[in-house]
């Protein structure tokens, strides 16, 4: 197996399915922990 095979078996639209889940559910994630926890971390500090 080459190169070309592996990236031919991974562009297979499951796989950048999966790919997109996962970038998605950890774009979201990050956001919810900034929000929850980063802000009001934030605002104790400076008040």
């Amino acid at each position: 197996m080459d190169a070309t095979d592996a990236k031919a078996k991974l562009s297979h639209s499951s796989f950048l399915t999966a790919g997109g889940t996962f970038a998605a559910y950890a774009l979201i994630i990050v956001g919810m922990t900034i929000v929850l926890f980063g802000i009001p971390y934030l605002l104790f500090v400076l008040f």
